[in-house]
């Protein structure tokens, strides 16, 4: 019984935790200068919020990276205590978004404010497509009604341009205490049809993480209509644009803890105040390939009278408030992999938000909270632990019995089978009695797992000598423990068992396995095992000790002993 619950164990690691492993190598880079905002993804686009049909030889391409170098004339700079944006005057692009809560763990520059757009950024680069003329809006000059903006209250930023018979006018409000950004303006001279507003979303986001290859493997777009989409940047290939046919309620690119974001839903119900009509991938080179980036083109509806508006989101993927923002826009952060996702996500949520308020209502350490929460989760499981060992005991009693059937019916599977459940009902046995209660922590420690790959209340918590829950142990202590704590509770669990070459193989195989496992794992999660473990050595102590006595009293007394030998016929007792 205890071996087939191991091997269960080995296939489930193998299962959930070997496929991260297998995707530690970034995506290839690739490299290519196309058109984004003629694809087909943007003319085969729905009625709502749908981009006009325009023949793909009236496009002009995107600005290449060595195109978008910041040559203003002005910057504006918006700022609060949550944020510090910078708006470029040619273009009226944004150039920096910089999130003081966050520092930077980039090697050179930690401990400095976390800035999550690269140098070359296309964030609201715009463009105007209509019938079939575009006009990319990148080199225009705009006007600025400010220079410099401190944001204490609702405060709006205003930008206008005119290039012979079109004028741009865009209108940016910020709040002090939120990172989403409402965007309106007004188009002047498109025409009694409206049109289509081009977006720029590339190249994507700069590494702020110790990790640049996870940071790479972690780039994304995230696209939501009726469900949340993601893509990873690995999947562009060269040459080849990815359409993202819409409406879409918004359209994202997030790295592993921050995203960017374009909103725009249709709060009238008339299908014209909003709708992504599509959006346009592209790999780019960019960074002496050393990471992955994509040049992303959403397409936005301007109604007939020249008016569009949308709403932009640059900052953390802090849960609570991504929530709030509502759109399922928490969705944009996947707690978990395709197929495993409606099991994990509600758990890992129920562990992340049960972490973040021992820590903010309690003071606890992060570190304190996993320790409290794995000794917790013991003492919940004590009783089912009890009942599945005692199970385990009970099908290890009825063995032999079982053994004699299997022999007696030799020939006769049926028959063979039909008395061994026999046995088991008159014992009172099931061979699963005890697979099950040993089961249940294992969803528990898998959404550790992605709280610590996802969570970024948790980036940079620091922990006696461990830097960073979020990464591994620099100097492999944890999971060295937590693989002595396996095998102590491995050797604990085999005291009174029959020998089997099987299971003294697993008693050194499985500690091993895991230990090289959790090398690489985040140094929380090791943590929470290794309490795990560690905390059920009493009870596995206790147990083993149990199965020893239930064998001395199961077995026969000892034979008394032999009556003396009669006397001979003829001799006489001395």
């Amino acid at each position: 019984m205890d071996r087939r619950v191991l091997l269960a164990v080995v296939l489930m690691m193998a299962v959930a935790i070997v496929p991260s492993l297998l995707l530690k190598k970034p995506p290839a880079v690739q490299s290519v200068s196309r058109s984004v905002g003629r694809t087909d993804s943007l003319r085969e686009a729905p009625a709502i919020g749908a981009l006009p049909p325009a023949p793909a030889e009236t496009a002009q391409p995107p600005a290449r990276p060595s195109d978008l170098t910041v040559l203003t004339d002005k910057t504006i700079v918006v700022s609060s205590s949550l944020y510090r944006y910078a708006f470029s005057t040619r273009g009226g692009r944004l150039i920096e978004a910089t999130l003081p809560k966050y520092q930077s763990m980039r090697p050179g520059e930690k401990g400095s404010p976390a800035e999550i757009l690269p140098p070359r950024s296309d964030l609201l680069g715009l463009g105007l497509l209509s019938g079939r003329d575009t006009v990319w809006l990148r080199d225009w000059p705009f006007e600025p009604s400010a220079t410099a903006l401190d944001v204490q209250s609702p405060t709006t930023l205003r930008l206008s341009s005119r290039q012979g018979g079109v004028a741009v006018s865009l209108a940016y409000t910020f709040r002090p205490d939120d990172y989403m950004v409402d965007v309106a303006g007004t188009v002047e001279g498109l025409g009694p049809d409206g049109g289509v507003l081009l977006v720029g979303m590339g190249p994507g986001l700069r590494n702020t993480e110790a990790d640049s290859a996870e940071h790479a493997r972690e780039l994304g777009v995230v696209t939501k209509a009726a469900k949340a989409s993601l893509t990873r940047f690995g999947k562009l290939k060269l040459g080849q644009p990815m359409p993202f046919n819409g409406p879409f309620e918004w359209v994202a690119v997030k790295s592993k803890y921050f995203v960017i974001a374009l909103f725009a839903p249709d709060t009238t119900g008339s299908g014209l105040n909003g709708g992504i009509g599509g959006a346009t991938a592209l790999a780019v080179d960019t960074a002496m390939r050393t990471t992955t980036a994509a040049s992303i083109t959403a397409g936005i509806q301007v109604r007939p009278s020249g008016t569009f508006r949308y709403q932009l989101y640059a900052g953390p993927m802090e849960y609570p408030r991504l929530r709030a923002i509502g759109h399922d826009f928490d969705d944009v952060n996947p707690y978990g992999w395709p197929g495993f996702r409606t099991i994990i996500r509600p758990v890992a949520l129920g562990a992340r938000s049960l972490l973040v308020w021992m820590h903010d209502s309690l003071g606890l350490a992060y570190g304190v909270g996993l320790i409290l929460f794995g000794i917790l989760i013991r003492i919940l499981l004590w009783p089912l632990n009890q009942k599945a060992m005692r199970s385990s005991m009970a099908m290890q009693a009825v063995a032999p019995m079982q053994k004699q059937i299997q022999e007696k019916y030799k020939g006769d599977a049926l028959k063979a089978q039909q008395e061994i459940s026999k046995l088991w009902k008159e014992h009172n046995v099931h061979p699963l009695g005890g697979c099950w209660p040993m089961l249940l922590p294992w969803p528990i420690l898998l959404a550790f797992f992605f709280v610590f790959q996802n969570t970024i209340e948790l980036r940079g918590a620091a922990f006696l000598w461990l830097p960073d829950l979020s990464r591994p142990d620099p100097v492999f202590v944890i999971p060295v423990v937590m693989g002595l704590s396996m095998f102590a509770l491995t050797k604990i669990g085999q005291v009174g068992m029959e020998p089997n070459p099987q299971m003294k193989m697993l008693l050194y195989v499985m500690p091993g396995m895991m230990t090289f496992l959790f090398l690489k794992f985040p140094s929380g999660l090791n943590l929470y095992y290794t309490v795990m473990n560690i905390a059920s050595l009493p009870q596995q102590w206790m147990l083993s000790k149990e199965r020893l006595r239930r064998q001395a009293a199961a077995s026969p007394a000892s034979p008394p002993p032999p009556p003396p030998a009669a006397l001979a016929p003829g001799k006489k007792k001395r």
